[in-house]
């Protein structure tokens, strides 16, 4: 089994300016959904591949984060922790699917997502 990046995620404290930031630099088209979240890029296939969204104090994480694609997050999310990570978002869902944050024996913020 491959596993790849699937998406991601960028979460900042100032939003609206990471959207034109990151538009302007890569020429992403950006489609703002709220005032918390925006879908940023186009894929081969014309679907978003990441976003932007406003970090709150109650946010699990800021900066950039990676989802890698898995069968099924919630046993990769307990197999991350019996290898040493530490939860950081509880799976949820998604129009799209599931997703799980936490973070590797390093602290490096990781993301996973099933379809």
């Amino acid at each position: 089994m491959t596993v790849a990046p699937g998406w991601f995620d960028i979460s900042t404290p100032d939003a609206p300016r990471a959207r034109q930031f990151y538009g302007e630099l890569f020429g992403w088209p950006v489609q703002v959904l709220d005032d918390t979240y925006a879908l940023v890029g186009a894929g081969d296939d014309g679907r978003p591949i990441g976003g932007v969204g406003q970090a709150g104090p109650d946010s699990p994480y800021t900066g950039l984060v990676v989802y890698f694609r898995v069968d099924d997050v919630a046993d990769a999310l307990d197999r991350a922790e019996k290898l040493g990570g530490t939860r950081r978002l509880e799976p949820r869902a998604l129009p799209t699917g599931r997703i799980a944050v936490f973070t590797d024996p390093d602290g490096n913020t990781v993301g996973l997502i099933s379809s």
